[in-house]
């Protein structure tokens, strides 16, 4: 019996590590679920840097945005907080232990990289149609859950077990 409420300490210790999520929304037909998270966002953010969890979050945020776009659409972002316009995200990474940049195309076609302090983290995704309605869209948010899966099936990376690049172009621009 003592095992019992051992056992139970345990998983209420544990449920308390585990990362939360809920949402409900009215635009789409199966809300995600932690079950449905990639395995990277179930772990506890314990012994991630404050950079790598917004990091891996922002890839959750911006592959579900992503597929609900039309086809002439591409994810693009919105600074909040200030009057820098937006940004067509090309690349997006981390540089721990507090650091999120974003790369991209603002809406004139100049380069752009945001770089923000994940205590001042605020992001508006939004629907931009494609420069190129030719091409083929470009979809980061794929190409960045791809990563964490593929980070995921590694036994160790680099440096210790950290997976991926390390110092301040640990996410070099896509073009």
């Amino acid at each position: 019996m003592a095992d019992d409420i051992i056992a139970t300490a345990a998983e209420a210790l544990e449920a308390e590590a585990l990362p939360r999520l809920h949402e409900v929304r009215a635009d789409v037909a199966a809300p995600c679920t932690p079950e449905t998270l990639p395995p990277a966002l179930r772990r506890p953010a314990q012994g991630k840097s404050p950079a790598r969890w917004a990091y891996e979050r922002l890839i959750h945020y911006i592959s579900r945005f992503e597929q609900g776009l039309e086809p002439g659409e591409e994810v693009a972002m919105a600074m909040t907080g200030g009057h820098s316009g937006v940004l067509r995200i090309q690349g997006m990474g981390y540089f721990d232990p507090d650091i999120v940049t974003f790369y991209g195309i603002d809406p004139s076609g100049a380069k752009t990289q945001l770089i923000q302090h994940v205590s001042q983290l605020s992001v508006m995704l939004r629907a931009a149609p494609r420069p190129r309605p030719e091409a083929p869209p470009e979809r980061i948010g794929f190409r960045l859950a791809r990563e964490l899966e593929d980070e995921d099936s590694e036994e160790d990376g680099p440096a210790g077990g950290e997976p991926g690049q390390q110092g301040p172009d640990a996410a070099p621009e896509a073009s």
